[in-house]
């Protein structure tokens, strides 16, 4: 990745308000038929379909300090949560179903110009049903600042579209953690305004949105650090460059909570 040494300050008007709709679809597939089973899950529906925010809630998602394009830093966790909420009331970040290295909130600056800065992010968080959890493979997300006029000009915080995107637990028979499964919610999301706003827009400093993406990766998981090769080029290059083959299988992706 280019390295940028322009540092630039983001920071919203305190006054400005921010309308958020929210969505959940209907959940399509569990592998164990728990979205037919599971009532709660059946019937998993957002909690507030639209709502207003004070900007200092999205504040939460800006440095404190200036920062330059591809430079991370932690989102505040109380703003996540208020925004979280819109979705299903309970919402938790230190994971009760995932494994421990995936914690976080990150935002990362993809590009700026004079008029606009737009932060890319990636959050794991789950929600508390009454009788068990919600798992999202991970929240992602982006947002455009206007910077002329201090103001959330695009916001958008959604469930990728994977194949397998959540894990659930479900309490059966008293035993809080009894029951897993894993399956596919074909919408989850808040969003406020359109990303179009750039479109044709021309940047100061900017880098791309899978650049922006890896970095915010590499905040979560040690495993993608790893460069990873497969088993057939594994053999070929073992004997030139004189070094064991370390082989590993896996049943699920590596590098987000859907496992």
């Amino acid at each position: 990745m280019q390295t940028f040494n322009n540092k630039i300050a983001l920071k919203l008007d305190d006054d400005a308000e921010v309308s958020v709709k929210g969505f959940i679809a209907p959940i399509e597939y569990t592998q164990r038929n728990y979205h037919v089973d599971w009532d709660e899950l059946a019937n998993l529906r957002v909690a507030e379909p639209e709502k207003q925010y004070p900007a200092s809630v999205f504040q939460a998602f800006l440095p404190q300090e200036p920062v330059s394009v591809g430079e991370c830093w932690q989102i505040e966790e109380e703003g996540a949560l208020t925004l979280l909420r819109q979705l299903s009331p309970n919402p938790q970040l230190e994971l009760d179903v995932a494994a421990e290295d995936s914690f976080g909130l990150w935002a990362c600056l993809r590009a700026y110009n004079d008029a606009f800065a737009e932060i890319l992010f990636r959050i794991h968080a789950e929600f508390v049903l009454e009788k068990g959890w919600f798992a999202p493979s991970q929240f992602t997300g982006y947002m455009v600042i206007d910077r002329l006029e201090k103001k959330v000009a695009a916001f958008k915080m959604h469930l990728p579209e994977t194949t397998l995107n959540f894990d659930v637990r479900w309490k059966l028979f008293g035993d809080e953690r009894s029951g897993a499964d894993i399956g596919f919610c074909p919408q989850m999301e808040l969003h406020a305004e359109a990303r179009d706003v750039l479109e044709g827009a021309e940047f100061a400093e900017v880098i791309s949105q899978e650049e922006a993406l890896r970095a915010l990766m590499l905040r979560f998981y040690k495993s993608a650090q790893i460069n990873w090769v497969s088993l057939v080029e594994a053999l070929e290059m073992a004997p030139t460059q004189q070094k064991p083959v370390h082989v590993i299988s896996v049943g699920g992706p590596l590098l987000d909570e859907a496992c």
